[in-house]
């Protein structure tokens, strides 16, 4: 069913001395094991084993065809086309059946109960995986039995987690002599979603951590997605933000390459939630939209139910509380369609918060009282807290008639310290900063002004600890999977002889040594006030705990252009000076600060090295970090040896660890260093104390443009943007109040602004065929040409990825089609130059709209609404067709009330009733009428190019 990569090279490597019809099943095998590997070869594979298949007699051919019938119907599933595989799955299983191949009627339930999971069908699944099962002991297949009973109990745990454990907790030992790994993978994911589920996000993080790395090494590509993203979520759950997304990266970068629905929306949604909590609400959002259009053909699943629970934390951060509301009350149709409790408690929790917003307190208060009581009847801590807190919300916002609790001086207190014991029974839990808040402000309401202090107190440090140094989450990371190393050891010392199991036990000793004594080593760096030291005493523990020749630390200079060699050391001699540009794309240090990521290289012997240091020796293991603190990359550091393969995963995980403790030891010095040259400055004469004013001055003025710009593009940024545009809207509706003469007023043609929306065709790929610096030099060449077009007084806005906003200012309405031709004809008529050289022609689609709306109403709409109106031009020229220009124009006939809503949803009734008209280069823009799309041509009257 699964087989180890080493396994799978086994048979390949046996597949190449096989000619003819001999080779024919061991290449269906190889196809079986490549399904989700590389499903691309598989199918080519597949091409080459059909001819062979057919030349054989037909009770030889039929199992094999269904294999491949299997592997084909398993693609269409990962695909999202639910309907096609199990129609697929089907006909395979009735080919199994008739020639009694009980592994293949094994295999063909296991993906039909995948599929029937995807489909929001649990009782069909919950019959196909025992059918599964059954089928399995049939064959005699002890492997297939394991992993689809640990399947059952997983599926288990998301309906009841007490009523699993008493069905399937006696079931596994998975360190019983035997166990597959792959088994042991599934009996860890089951142990690990149930303790997740439980609120013990530590060992969840720790099972699930060992279920990815075999997930990945038997070719489960979306089980391991699934994993990551869980493993992420236990990391939000404790608020490690920065591990958080650090493994829903690694989900995503899973999911990419295979396009697969399910892993795609699972990935983005995770990232899309912690994005949320950190308070990165415009990126969640984007993320959080893109999952839901990924997961649309899978709206019965678990995950869309989650994204929808994900859709209404974010609803209510952004204060759309009946947004919120009806994403709630859908979560609990779903909930209940999917008999899973963890739903039912975040449905009615956010229903209560909703509601209480929405000034409906009664409602509010029986919705989280029912909500809390869901939470304590499934003993789910989480869930626990978070109907606490908004119950405490709902006391602590509306005036309600309930009795004063004895254990504190109101309502909302006593929920809040219940919210503390709670928190308390969960390890590693980080109590958020706003819920500490919270309690001080209900203290210092109270009167308790030290008990207000105290939280207060408490939320500073949770603040800190949950937005600290990428460095504290990364040593939490680092602990948990030391901690799952060392029970993956412990499981191994029992099966082995006796010879090993010593050598296992000295190897777990090890282990625990370097981590006691990498504490220290932090300690001892930290304690540094002085770069030097600080470079002296990381050398020395690089040199003693790594096989090194090579060690170096880069720093970034002020300008942020380039780093320099502030310490280096190779074969006990200091390295010569080195300048690195953070551009160059062929040092790997400035590519580990671009991407802030760790890179290792294990080069080829026999090759020469082409990106060598002048001065400095080759080395076959070079290892790279960035230093980090928070946000901030000081630098990088890199350590190398001449050995092939020096860094294995401890040693990675010891390098993070000083490259952690260094980053915060240099930056201590940095402050440090600083705090003693203002003390110098202060004490000097008052004539330098105002010199210092004045570059601190320039200093300030210097970041707040780096803060309004887009240090791509040097386009404005969206902040810039709205600094200044109600200063313009302003000047635009003065002019349109002065109490001119009529024939002043007709003649003024500079009053209005116009929104310009421009967004380039089929960005993505740019990105996909040529990499992120081809598209990095398309958007540089893409604000150059705006810029020719555009005046200097006009706003030019990176809007977000390949988007750009432009606000022609004091303009005339009139002139605005001509404008837009011009952006269309500057992008569609040059070819883009890319950085190899290479050309590409590329088109751009935009939409446009005038401040005011109607003149004669100059207050009708807000400027934002006519970025909408914009935008919304902007997705008709998409739609229909790209590279072209679209804009809606009001008319004598528009009626203002209810106008907006009406042009967002029913623009197509507005156009007939023509109370706007369509301003636009397309010959037959395709419009949305209600559920479906229609064409409306030049005939219907209502557009103008």
């Amino acid at each position: 069913m699964l087989v180890l990569d080493e396994e799978l090279a086994t048979c390949e490597a046996q597949l190449a001395t096989l000619q003819g019809s001999a080779r024919l099943a061991p290449l269906v095998n190889v196809i079986w094991h490549l399904r989700q590997r590389d499903p691309a070869r598989a199918q080519r594979l597949a091409h080459e084993a059909a001819p062979l298949a057919a030349a054989l007699p037909d009770a030889e051919r039929a199992p094999l065809e269904a294999r491949l019938a299997l592997v084909r119907a398993e693609a269409v599933w990962l695909a999202g086309d639910l309907d096609g595989a199990r129609a697929l799955a089907a006909a395979v299983l009735h080919s199994f059946e008739q020639h009694a191949d009980w592994t293949g009627c094994a295999d063909g339930n296991w993906l039909r109960a995948w599929i029937d999971v995807d489909a929001g069908n649990l009782a069909d699944s919950d019959t196909a995986i025992t059918l599964a099962a059954d089928y399995a002991r049939r064959a005699g297949c002890v492997v297939r039995v394991d992993i689809c009973d640990a399947a059952a109990a997983l599926f288990a745990v998301f309906r009841d987690v007490h009523a699993a454990e008493l069905r399937w907790g006696q079931r596994f030992d998975r360190n019983a002599p035997g166990v597959h790994s792959a088994a042991r993978g599934w009996i860890d994911d089951y142990l690990g979603i149930s303790a997740f589920q439980a609120s013990d996000f530590g060992r969840a993080i720790s099972l699930m951590m060992g279920s990815f790395e075999t997930a990945l090494a038997t070719g489960q590509v979306r089980r391991a997605v699934n994993l990551a993203t869980n493993i992420g979520n236990g990391f939000t759950s404790l608020n490690a933000h920065n591990a958080a997304l650090e493994w829903m990266q690694r989900g995503l970068d899973l999911a990419r390459p295979g396009g697969w629905p399910m892993s795609e929306g699972l990935a983005l949604m995770q990232t899309a939630e912690t994005l949320r909590q950190l308070g990165q609400r415009d990126a969640a959002q984007q993320l959080l939209h893109e999952a839901l259009a990924a997961l649309a053909p899978l709206a019965s699943s678990r995950a869309y139910a989650v994204a929808l629970e994900y859709q209404g934390d974010l609803a209510i951060d952004c204060g759309d509380y009946a947004a919120a509301l009806d994403s709630f009350a859908r979560l609990e149709v779903r909930g209940q369609a999917l008999c899973q409790a963890d739903f039912h408690c975040a449905a009615r929790r956010g229903q209560a918060d909703a509601l209480s917003r929405l000034g409906r307190p009664q409602e509010a208060l029986a919705m989280a009282e029912s909500s809390l009581a869901l939470a304590h009847e499934h003993r789910d801590a989480y869930n626990h807290i978070a109907a606490l807190r908004v119950l405490a919300e709902i006391h602590a916002r509306h005036a309600l008639p309930v009795p004063a609790p004895r254990d504190a001086p109101n309502a909302a207190l006593h929920y809040l310290q219940q919210v503390l014991t709670v928190a308390a029974t969960i390890d590693g839990y980080t109590v958020p900063a706003a819920l500490l808040d919270a309690v001080a402000r209900e203290y210092a309401g109270a009167g308790d002004y030290a008990a207000a202090y105290q939280a207060s107190m408490r939320a500073g440090a949770a603040r800190e600890t949950t937005h600290g140094t990428e460095a504290t989450n990364r040593a939490i990371a680092m602990r948990v999977q030391y901690q799952t190393e060392r029970a993956q050891a412990e499981g191994e010392h029992h099966r082995q002889l006796a010879a090993a199991e010593a050598r296992r036990a000295e190897a777990l000793q090890q282990i625990s040594a370097t981590l006691e004594h990498l504490s220290a080593i932090g300690q001892e760096i930290t304690t540094h006030l002085d770069a030097a030291a600080v470079f002296r005493a990381l050398d020395r523990h690089v040199h003693g705990l790594l096989d090194a020749i090579h060690f170096s630390v880069f720093l970034i200079d002020a300008d942020g252009v380039a780093m320099r060699c502030a310490f280096g050391i190779e074969a006990g001699k200091p390295l010569p000076p080195i300048c690195v540009a953070l551009s160059d794309p062929n040092a790997n240090s400035a590519r580990c600060v671009r991407e802030r990521r760790e890179i290792m290289v294990d080069a080829d012997p026999q090759a020469c090295a082409p990106f060598l240091i002048p001065g400095t020796e080759p080395t076959l293991s070079q290892l790279f970090a960035p230093l980090q603190v928070g946000d901030r990359v000081l630098g990088a550091m890199t350590v190398q040896s001449r050995q092939r393969n020096a860094y294995g995963e401890r040693d990675r995980l010891i390098f993070r660890t000083l490259c952690a403790y260094g980053a915060i030891a240099l930056d201590n010095a940095n402050a440090y260093r600083q705090v003693a040259a203002t003390l110098r400055a202060l004490s000097a004469t008052q004539d330098q104390l105002l010199e210092k004013n004045l570059e601190l001055e320039q200093a300030y003025q210097a970041l707040e443009e780096v803060s309004l710009t887009d240090q791509l593009t040097g386009l404005r940024n969206r902040r810039f943007f709205l600094q200044h545009v109600d200063a313009d809207v302003a000047m635009s509706l003065r002019r349109h109040d002065e109490p001119l003469r009529q024939a002043e007023r007709d003649a003024a043609s500079d009053k209005d602004l116009v929104f310009f929306m421009v967004d380039l065709d089929h960005f993505k790929e740019v990105n996909d065929r040529h990499g992120h610096a081809g598209g990095d030099a398309v958007l540089v060449q893409m604000q150059e040409r705006l810029r020719e077009v555009f005046r200097e007084s006009d706003y030019l806005i990176r809007w977000g990825g390949e988007e750009f906003l432009v606000l022609a200012r004091a303009t005339n309405r009139d002139d605005a089609k001509a404008v837009a031709e011009r952006i269309r004809l500057a992008v569609a008529d040059r070819e883009f130059v890319l950085p190899d050289g290479s050309r590409l022609s590329k088109t751009c689609s935009i939409g446009f709209a005038c401040f005011p709306f109607l003149p004669s109403q100059p207050r009708l709409l807000s400027w934002s609404e006519v970025v909408e109106l914009a935008d919304q031009g902007l997705y008709l020229a998409k739609r229909s067709g790209r590279n072209a220009w679209a804009a809606v124009y009001g008319t004598d006939s528009t009626c203002g009330e209810g106008l907006f809503p009406r042009l967002m949803q029913h623009l197509d009734q507005a156009l007939a009733d023509g109370e706007v008209t369509l301003v636009t280069s397309l010959q037959h823009p395709v419009l949305p009428a209600g559920p479906k799309k229609r064409r409306l041509g030049l005939a219907a009257g209502q557009v103008t190019s």
